[in-house]
């Protein structure tokens, strides 16, 4: 009997895998959501408190102490972020009214401006454009996605803590679980997964710290409402590559045309928070992550499109981080490497990962 393709075998294998579970995904969204997240957290407060062990003072304390001190950070950050959220959506949701004031007068002006306050006349292009938005339902329904996963954003802090506080003794059940040789294949994987992904988290995470930090100077400097917040989405959605940094741009920009009722201060706006992103990401960005998750930009476009679709927002930062840990996994096993050599950018990274047949 003629056995078939070992490799086309395994790849519809993969596909039947893939297809239960993106069910499970879909279906499991409330309870898995915020695991991921707190796996994807952990990898950044390891990385914090291994940068403070280096550290001449604060790195002789002993190593639980920097994990508590890590921790108590994070809290305090995303506890931080979810009363900055909160308090700005009962802020928007009373200036609306205003915003769509001034979205009227705006295009009053620019209809007096272009000529055509006639035929079509001003209450008809008003009823066809300003007249068909509802700036404060619109308002509620965005917000209302942000304020939804506070009760996540809970799962997650508490996962994020059992899962600090237990790495430290996953060596252990690795050797206790497995033979010598998968335990020690399983112990490289994982360790080329912390490295790659920790290292790129970290980077990333302070990267989006210092664009959200210029991002909140140019819009406090202009009075631009609410830049904390707005700097913080920025700061969010520049872990979502390519989109994201258009995404966190143009809330605020197209906001302030509400606040402003004028176009030329959302076009300075508009100039200079685009100057901060271009200067990021093609400056300080390629400098300071020196080492890429190798991963290709068509697998990147295709893992953004996947994660957004089953997860929304929270899907689509945490897609590239999920899918480099399926790239690395799938390296690491002879019969699955095709499929990491497939999703990878450089092929001769992924077959430098390549572990000998146990």
């Amino acid at each position: 009997m003629k056995l078939p393709n070992t490799r086309l075998f395994t790849l519809v294998l993969s596909l039947a895998l893939v297809i239960m579970v993106g069910w499970l995904l879909v279906n499991g969204k409330g309870l898995l959501l915020p695991i991921f997240t707190a796996i994807i957290s952990v990898y950044i407060l390891n990385s914090c408190v291994t940068l403070l062990d280096r550290q001449p003072l604060i790195g002789r304390l002993p190593v639980w102490s920097l994990r508590l001190i890590v921790l108590m950070v994070f809290t305090a950050c995303i506890i931080g972020i979810m009363l900055v959220v909160s308090i700005t959506v009962d802020q928007l949701l009373t200036v609306a009214p205003t915003y769509q004031e001034n979205l009227e007068g705006l295009l009053a002006r620019l209809t007096t401006f272009f000529g055509v306050r006639t035929d079509p006349t001003w209450a008809e292009i008003r009823a066809a454009t300003i007249g068909q938005i509802d700036l404060r339902g619109l308002l509620a329904y965005l917000l209302a996605s942000l304020t939804s996963i506070g009760g996540s954003i809970f799962l997650v802090v508490v996962y994020a803590a059992f899962l600090f506080g237990e790495r430290a003794s996953f060596g252990a059940k690795l050797d206790a679980a497995f033979p010598r040789t998968q335990a020690t294949q399983t112990r490289e994987m994982i360790q080329n997964i912390n490295a790659r992904i920790g290292e790129y988290l970290a980077v990333k995470t302070l990267i989006n710290i210092i664009l959200g930090l210029a991002s909140f100077v140019i819009m406090w400097a202009m009075d631009v409402d609410f830049a904390l917040f707005w700097a913080v989405m920025i700061g969010l959605m520049n872990y979502i590559p390519y989109v994201g940094s258009l995404i966190g741009v143009a809330f605020p920009v197209v906001l302030s045309l509400a606040q402003f009722g004028a176009v030329w201060p959302s076009f300075l706006l508009a100039a200079m928070l685009t100057s901060a992103q271009t200067f990021v990401g093609n400056v300080l960005e390629p400098r300071m992550i020196g080492r890429q998750l190798n991963l290709s930009p068509f697998v990147v476009l295709v893992a953004l499109s996947l994660w957004t679709t089953l997860w929304g927002i929270p899907g689509a930062i945490l897609a590239i981080p999920m899918t480099s840990m399926i790239t690395i996994i799938c390296a690491g096993f002879p019969d699955t490497r095709f499929i990491a050599i497939l999703l990878a950018e450089k092929v001769e990274e992924t077959q430098g990962t390549e572990e000998q047949p146990v």
